[in-house]
C-alpha cells in the first residue's frame, strides 16, 4: 500500500508502453508539471447532480483528467460531456451502463455520484476493476451494505474516500483539535440540528410515462419496480426509503460525523432513542420523516439530533450547526464559521477560557478531493476511510429503522452487527436485491 503510482508504473513501464497504455493518456498531460507517471484518470458514475460538483473540484487539480462518464439518462449525460468538453477541454467517453465504464482500462479511480441505492455495487464493482474510488455519503443506503463495501476496501487495497467533507474544512477540524488539546475541559454533550425546507419533501405529482432517453429501469436497479414519477427520480429521490433516507441520511451524516470525530474513541452508537414522525401540515410527498429527535448516549459524553424539514431556522440563528458543550466553553460550528463562548468564572469574576471567533470558512470539498489525490498517488489512508463513513452511517440509518418500525429504543451491536432487542429492525439491516442484481460478496482471507 505504500507503493507510489510512479513507482509501479515504473516497474511496469516496458510492458505499458508495449499494449499503448500510454497513448491513451490526454496529450495535455505531457505540458503539464505533473509527471505522466502522476497523472490521475477519474471516472464519473451519476452525474446529474453533486457527483458532476466533485468532478469540478477533481479537474481543478493539476494532473488530473476526465476519461469517462456515465449515467442511464442520455440528456444529462449529454450535458456533462459538452461541459467537460467546453470547460475543460477534455473528451470523455459517455457510458449509460457503469459496467463498460469499469472496464476501460486506463481509468485510475470512479467518482460514485449516484443515488444512494446503487453506492453499494458501484464501489464494490469499482474496486474489483482495481479502481480508487470516491463515493458520496451516505456510503451505503443500508447498515448491511456499508460493511460489505468496507471489506471491499480492504480485500481489494483499493484507496476509498467518503464524501463527508468536513473532515477537510477548517471550521470543524480546528474545533475538533481545541476539544482534544482540552481548551474547553471536558466536552459533556454535543448537540447538533439540521432545519431546511427541503426535507419536507417534495410537492405531490401523479405518476408518469418515463422521459425519453432515460433507461428507468436501469435507474431503479437493485431497488423494487415502482411505476415512474419524477418525485423519486432527479433531486426527490432521497425522501423514498428503496433510494435514499431523507433529510437524516443527507444532513445527519455530515453533521453527527462530527460528534463521532469529537470522540477518544469513536464508535458505532450502542443505545439509541428515537422520535420520528411528520410534523409539518404543508402536504407533500414523501415517505422518510420530516421531524427527528434522537439522543445517542455515551460513556464520553451525550449527542443529540434535532431535525426538522420545512423549517430554516435553528439555534444560534444557523439553520444547521453542531454545538461542542464543555465545562469551560461551547463552540459552536458550521461549515462557513465556528465560534466559541465561555462559560462565566463566579469566584475569578471572569470567562474561563477566552473567546473566539472565525467567520471565514468555506465549503471544503475542494480540499477533500486533494486529499483523495494526494492519496492515489501516495498510497496512504485518506482522511474519511470507509470504515469512518460506516460509524457516521450507522448514526443516521439506526434512528431511520426506529422510525419506519414504530420502536423508539434500539440497541446495536456493533461487534455481531445486530440489534440486540428488536426482530423487525434486524429485517432492515441489509435490503434484498431486485432481479437480476445480486448483493456484492466479498472474498474471504
Amino acid at each position: 500500500m505504500k507503493n507510489s503510482r510512479r513507482k509501479f508504473i515504473q516497474k511496469t513501464g516496458s510492458t505499458a508502453m508495449g499494449i499503448g497504455l500510454f497513448s491513451i493518456i490526454p496529450s495535455k498531460v505531457w505540458a503539464s508539471g505533473i509527471a505522466p507517471s502522476d497523472q490521475v484518470n477519474v471516472a464519473l458514475i451519476g452525474c446529474n447532480g453533486h457527483g458532476f460538483s466533485i468532478l469540478r473540484h477533481h479537474l481543478n487539480l493539476e494532473g488530473v483528467n476526465c476519461t469517462a462518464i456515465c449515467d442511464v439518462d442520455e440528456n444529462v449525460l449529454t450535458r456533462r460531456i459538452k461541459e467537460v468538453q467546453d470547460n475543460y477541454g477534455q473528451n470523455p467517453k459517455a457510458y449509460k451502463d457503469f459496467r463498460k465504464l469499469l472496464d476501460q482500462k486506463d481509468i485510475d479511480a470512479v467518482i460514485v455520484g449516484s443515488p444512494d441505492h446503487w453506492h453499494c455495487l458501484h464501489v464494490v464493482s469499482a474496486c474489483e476493476a482495481g479502481k480508487d474510488v470516491y463515493v458520496e455519503k451516505p456510503l451505503a443506503n443500508s447498515i448491511g451494505e456499508c460493511d460489505i463495501m468496507v471489506e471491499a476496501a480492504t480485500y481489494y487495497q483499493r484507496i476509498v474516500q467518503v464524501g463527508q467533507q468536513q473532515r477537510s474544512g477548517y471550521t470543524f477540524s480546528e474545533p475538533i483539535r481545541m476539544i482534544r488539546s482540552g481548551e474547553i475541559g471536558k466536552l459533556r454533550k454535543v448537540n447538533i440540528w439540521s432545519n431546511f425546507n427541503y426535507g419536507s419533501g417534495a410537492t405531490p405529482a401523479e405518476d408518469s410515462p418515463v422521459p425519453e432517453g432515460v433507461d428507468y429501469n436501469f435507474w431503479l436497479g437493485p431497488a423494487p419496480e415502482r411505476p415512474f414519477n419524477k418525485n423519486r427520480f432527479h433531486g426527490s429521490w432521497r425522501h423514498f426509503w428503496d433510494y435514499g433516507g431523507g433529510l437524516m441520511s443527507d444532513w445527519g451524516v455530515h453533521l453527527l460525523d462530527m460528534g463521532v470525530w469529537a470522540m477518544e474513541k469513536p464508535a458505532a452508537p450502542s443505545l439509541v432513542l428515537t422520535q420520528a414522525s411528520n410534523t409539518s401540515t404543508d402536504i407533500r410527498q414523501r415517505e422518510t420523516f420530516d421531524s427527528m429527535s434522537v439522543l445517542y448516549p455515551h460513556d464520553e459524553f451525550t449527542i443529540q439530533w434535532d431535525m426538522l424539514g420545512g423549517i430554516q431556522q435553528g439555534p444560534f440563528e444557523k439553520p444547521y450547526g453542531v454545538a461542542f458543550i464543555g465545562e469551560k466553553g461551547t463552540i459552536v460550528a458550521d461549515r462557513r464559521s465556528f465560534q466559541l463562548l465561555p462559560e462565566w468564572d463566579g469566584e475569578k469574576q471572569a470567562p474561563k477560557v477566552t473567546p473566539q471567533k472565525f467567520t471565514e470558512g468555506s465549503e471544503s470539498h475542494n480540499l477533500h478531493v486533494k486529499n483523495f489525490i494526494d492519496c492515489i498517488r501516495s498510497r496512504e489512508t485518506p482522511i474519511c476511510p470507509p470504515e469512518t463513513g460506516r460509524i457516521a452511517a450507522l448514526y443516521a440509518h439506526i434512528p431511520n429503522i426506529s422510525g419506519r418500525i414504530h420502536e423508539p429504543v434500539l440497541h446495536w451491536d456493533d461487534s455481531k452487527r445486530q440489534f440486540k432487542n428488536s426482530p423487525k429492525a434486524n429485517a432492515l439491516i441489509t435490503p434484498n436485491y431486485r432481479d437480476p442484481w445480486k448483493l456484492p460478496k466479498i472474498p474471504k482471507g
